[in-house]
């Protein structure tokens, strides 16, 4: 199986998008679900990457896009799961974690082979991700409280097709083990 690590998708986020409005009931609820899976993590020592968007911002860098979230329309949903000093992060453009980014090779130089899944948002990036660590045999994780939705019944349906059509271990974040 490999080491494991805990990927966050896209939670530094300014929340100033035209689908903020139908997401941040469902960011409100999976922050401190986050949160506490990131505190278990780091307690064991358990790699934090965070793969992010850069909301097209091409000369950006990590400092930047948290800057510009703690600016955003909710820093209150952003503190609670900023990256510390040990955290990795991977700069993204499209909606797979994987996609034109170095994380592939990242996993490899940790030597990961299991990823616990979190972030936003469970039918877009989340499922995508999924799907490209399934065709990488990585083995994964969904806790199905630390993702967040847009649309509840196309999550609802991404989470069964991560479970049955990736072999995902789909469970809550308190039967996460790390």
């Amino acid at each position: 199986m490999g080491r494991t690590a805990l990927i966050v998708i896209d939670m530094i986020n300014d929340y100033r998008h035209e689908d903020a409005g139908q997401l941040l009931p469902d960011v409100e609820r999976t922050v401190p679900v986050i949160a506490r899976l990131l505190e278990a993590a780091r307690a064991r020592d358990i790699s934090v990457i965070y793969a992010n968007d850069n909301f097209g911002e091409w000369r950006s860098h990590h400092g930047e896009i948290v800057e510009m979230a703690m600016a955003g329309a909710r820093p209150d949903l952003v503190e609670p799961v900023l990256p510390d000093e040990n955290s990795l992060f991977v700069v993204k453009a499209r909606h797979s974690i994987f996609y034109e980014t170095p994380l592939p090779y990242l996993l490899r130089q940790l030597g990961v082979g299991h990823l616990v899944l979190c972030g936003q948002v469970t039918e877009q990036c989340v499922l995508y991700s999924a799907l490209d660590a399934h065709i990488r045999h990585l083995d994964l994780t969904i806790p199905e409280d630390g993702v967040a939705h847009i649309h509840e019944d196309l999550a609802r349906a991404g989470l069964r097709m991560m479970e049955r059509n990736m072999g995902a271990d789909v469970r809550p974040a308190e039967s996460v083990a790390f």
